[in-house]
């Protein structure tokens, strides 16, 4: 099966990449919006358009399912997708729900774009599960940036996080969603922060979980480790790279990728 994946940049990567794990035998279209990145500071209006151009280009392509790798594409406009478009369309939304239900008592951090902060999707899951009011939300923009041009451990990436971080006080927090699929690439640095007891949480598994359910696939759960030759078997020859409707098949931008994909398996296990 054809399936499309889309961000507004190179941060959907990270749901691509748990895709190899539990559908590595299908075939997959990666779309980078990378000509409006990022989509976080960006209208609702102007969010939409590009959603729907992405989402024309990929059906014309041959996708027979989409996903919407980037909560804040999908806050503004997953509804108006599914209304016009008659093909399964996943979106993502923050893991609160496994974090409220996982854990007990102490506070929980979700970080995302301002937009996707703003947008009344986050508003009404917060309602509908986060009964106890233990959920604080934090904007982190800049980290798209960081991500965009691959600074993941500089001293600037570090100094951002725990500047952002300074309001609150993280022996609070038993947890930490991460609402913008660029900020997996940052776990790391996370973990630095919040110590080896914070729960680090992201929905990109229960997303490819729930892809495979509505496509009546097999999820394979047992794959936990993908080596660099399996990887560049997958990013080879399962899988065509778009960056805003522009083709990537070799050169510094497909090395660009691969060190992308092996950067987001080394996060896999803080």
């Amino acid at each position: 099966m054809k399936i499309g994946i889309f961000d507004s940049g190179i941060g959907g990567l990270s749901v691509l990449n748990e895709a190899y794990h539990q559908l590595p035998e299908q075939e997959f279209m990666f779309y980078a919006d990378t000509e409006h990145v990022p989509y976080g500071v960006k209208t609702p209006a102007q969010i939409l358009d590009y959603a729907v151009e992405i989402t024309e280009f990929l059906i014309d392509k041959g996708a027979e399912a989409i996903v919407v790798a980037c909560n804040t594409a999908t806050s503004v406009a997953i509804k108006e997708l599914r209304r016009r478009y008659s093909l399964p369309i996943i979106g993502m939304e923050p893991a609160v729900k496994p974090a409220v239900e996982g854990t007990e008592n102490r506070r929980i951090m979700v970080i995302a774009t301002p937009v996707t902060i703003r947008e009344d999707k986050l508003k009404d899951l917060l309602h509908r599960v986060d009964q106890g009011h233990r959920v604080d939300l934090l904007a982190m923009p800049r980290l798209v940036e960081f991500a965009e041009r691959e600074e993941f451990e500089s001293e600037a990436v570090k100094n951002y996080i725990s500047g952002r971080f300074s309001a609150f006080d993280k022996n609070e927090y038993c947890a930490l969603v991460l609402g913008c699929t660029h900020f997996n690439y940052f776990k790391s640095a996370y973990r630095e922060y919040f110590g080896p007891d914070t729960l680090l949480i992201d929905g990109n598994h229960g997303t490819v979980k729930h892809l495979a359910d509505v496509l009546g696939l097999h999820a394979d759960d047992n794959i936990s480790e993908l080596t660099e030759e399996k990887h560049k078997i997958l990013c080879l020859r399962n899988t065509k790279y778009f960056f805003s409707g522009r083709r990537i098949d070799g050169g510094e931008e497909l090395q660009h990728l691969k060190r992308l994909h092996l950067r987001l398996e080394k996060m896999r296990n803080i």
